[in-house]
């Protein structure tokens, strides 16, 4: 096998799974013996008709023709094997391959700012590892622990989608995590929706995702927002015309690319959270200043993710009459859509901070507040898992 040319060809459909071989995605493998040319299956090809020589399309196989004679062929479809281990040169390999041996697996628990993860440390319901408390990969903290008997990793992302998605890869990849559990504070667009609710949405989308459209554009298929629609003192047209909402595209294990704009939470984690509507939440910010009703825990509503703040009332209103999106957030969609494409359970917790262009000024207090019920609902969640046994039995 030592003069073997071995070629590395992407493609997306699904395999049998080969564990041998610990490759990272579908794909072709392509070994060239010496004096062999390669065939690969091209898409675009598929149907042609034959064409003649010793290059082109035959059968709707693409030849690429090498400066030597064929002699043989072996191409080797592989499914991969999904790793829960740096590579081997990471200087952190053999510290996360015994944190995965002796407590995993995992729940994994992701928080985006400060004030989320306060709520967390200062509930005490978070019991450090004495053995790997934590393990700092990629300039998070990963810290290592049980909640309510339940082994479990948390980590604060940072802000905004990228981050989320990129520490929920980070989670799934480096350690042996059966799941995500994201909690956090959002804005609620639903007057139903006060100050201290936290919501367990069904779905999320991504709304920062438009098409900026051409003046005087043809309607299109999607939802669209026309900013004439809000000149004043009356309606009219306005040159910056309007925006259409679009699709994300879901890449996932053993299934095609999906163009989806509602992301949905996992059913069965999502079911399992609507136990938790008795849980004890927080109703003041102290001794003398009381929210005015008792906070609730709302379900199936839809929550929204964009890397904006949104502080505009007018928005708000478009969200929720037009895309019946009842919070909004900067990391639910991106935390959501990175567990979907890995074939990860996520479930979301958020806690409400805010009601966007209420006029009112944000406050620290209120954040905490926010937060803390979120936590109380996330930890109470973990703990359920514990007792169904779904942490050892995903």
């Amino acid at each position: 096998m030592d003069n073997i040319k071995r070629y590395h060809v992407a493609h997306q459909i699904p395999h049998p799974p080969i564990t041998a071989l610990p490759t990272f995605s579908p794909a072709f493998t392509v070994y060239l013996f010496p004096g062999a040319s390669t065939a690969v299956r091209s898409p675009s090809a598929a149907g042609s008709s034959m064409i003649g020589g010793r290059g082109g399309v035959v059968g709707g196989w693409r030849w690429g023709l090498w400066a030597v004679d064929l002699v043989g062929l072996l191409v080797v479809a592989v499914m991969v094997e999904e790793t829960v281990e740096l590579k081997l040169s990471h200087h952190l390999h053999g510290v996360v391959e015994r944190v995965n041996e002796r407590n995993g697996p995992f729940v994994g628990l992701l928080m985006t700012y400060p004030t989320e993860e306060i709520a967390l440390q200062v509930s005490g319901f978070f019991v450090p590892s004495s053995d790997f408390p934590l393990v700092q990969l990629a300039g998070r903290r990963f810290n290592i622990g049980k909640i309510k008997g339940v082994d479990v990793i948390y980590v604060m992302s940072g802000e905004q989608t990228l981050n989320a998605g990129i520490t929920v890869q980070l989670l799934i990849d480096t350690f042996d995590v059966v799941g995500i559990v994201h909690y956090g504070i959002a804005g609620s667009t639903n007057d139903s929706l006060l100050i201290g609710d936290v919501s367990v949405p069904k779905y999320v989308a991504q709304t920062s995702s438009w098409k900026w459209k051409k003046f005087k554009s043809k309607k299109g298929a999607l939802p669209e927002l026309k900013f004439g629609d809000y000149n004043l003192p009356i309606k009219g047209e306005n040159l910056l015309a309007e925006i259409e909402f679009t699709q994300v595209q879901l890449y996932s294990t053993g299934r095609p690319m999906q163009e989806l704009f509602w992301l949905e939470t996992d059913p069965k984690w999502f079911n399992l959270a609507t136990q938790l509507q008795e849980v004890d939440l927080q109703q003041c910010l102290n001794e003398t200043y009381c929210l005015s009703e008792k906070p609730k825990v709302a379900y199936g509503l839809r929550g929204s993710s964009a890397d904006i703040f949104v502080d505009n009332a007018a928005y708000n209103e478009f969200l929720f009459k037009t895309l019946n999106i009842s919070t909004v957030d900067e990391e639910s969609a991106a935390v959501v859509m990175a567990s979907m494409s890995n074939g990860v359970p996520s479930v979301v917790f958020r806690g409400i901070s805010d009601t966007a262009g209420d006029g009112g000024t944000l406050s620290s207090s209120i954040f905490s507040l926010a937060a803390t019920n979120a936590v109380r609902v996330a930890v109470e969640f973990i703990g359920l898992l514990g007792r169904e046994g779904k942490v050892h039995d995903q």
